[in-house]
């Protein structure tokens, strides 16, 4: 990895250059499979839940480091945290290493924090635990998220 600011090549796991001390950019890694849905073709059908089965929901993130970023919610339980072995890694200071796990019952979704720091919104409003709803808006850390629900 090369420093922004001195040229310096650093070791790829490196988080601070050797040479100047700078911080050096890290890529964050995403957990579940990403999905590849047609954006065009997905508003003119309805929105992206039109692509889901019933039982399914698709999370994407609206704000954060990795805006844009879709998944797939399809187990009964899909962990978040910042904890590489989370099933959705979000890798920022401001998400718990075990935040918040969403759980699936049939068609049904809710989420519920685990005791996180900052804890976690739905709709701007903080909840321990809580059904979700097609198009809820959920906060975790930094990151804004919505959640699409297949029917």
């Amino acid at each position: 990895m090369v420093c922004p600011k001195c040229k310096h090549r650093n070791s790829e796991d490196a988080r601070f250059c050797s040479n100047c001390g700078a911080p050096l950019q890290q890529d964050t890694t995403m957990s579940l499979s990403p999905i590849d849905v047609d954006v065009d073709v997905v508003e003119e059908a309805g929105g992206p839940q039109a692509e889901l089965e019933p039982g399914q929901g698709l999370l994407v993130v609206q704000r954060g480091p990795v805006a844009g970023s879709k998944f797939l919610i399809d187990k009964d339980v899909t962990t978040v945290g910042r904890h590489p072995e989370s099933d959705i890694f979000l890798d920022d200071v401001t998400v718990s290493r075990k935040h918040a796990h969403i759980q699936r019952r049939e068609t049904a979704f809710s989420i519920s924090d685990e005791g996180s720091l900052n804890g976690t919104y739905v709709n701007r409003r903080r909840v321990e635990d809580t059904e979700l709803a097609n198009g809820d808006e959920l906060q975790i850390g930094k990151f804004k998220l919505v959640i699409y629900l297949g029917e």
